[in-house]
């Protein structure tokens, strides 16, 4: 996510959908490149919460890549 300057989370994760997609549409099994898990995040006060995350192929890696939007600004930083 940050390393293509995505500024929010809910922007990346409809690339990651849309490379999934990609995936199944060549014929390749998804869960093979792209594995749900959680992590856990710090929050305020020393508090600790469970979010979503993905372990990725490097395939995976490539499809965010060819799938991500770069014509529009608002979902990148500048």
């Amino acid at each position: 996510m940050e390393l293509l300057e995505y500024a929010q989370w809910r922007n990346f994760e409809k690339t990651i959908e849309k490379a999934k997609t990609s995936c199944e549409n060549n014929g390749i099994t998804v869960m093979d490149h792209f594995a749900d898990v959680s992590k856990m995040i710090k929050i305020g006060k020393g508090g600790n919460r469970e979010v979503d995350d993905y372990m990725l192929t490097r395939y995976a890696c490539y499809l965010i890549a060819e799938n991500g939007d770069l014509r529009t600004g608002t979902e990148f930083q500048k």
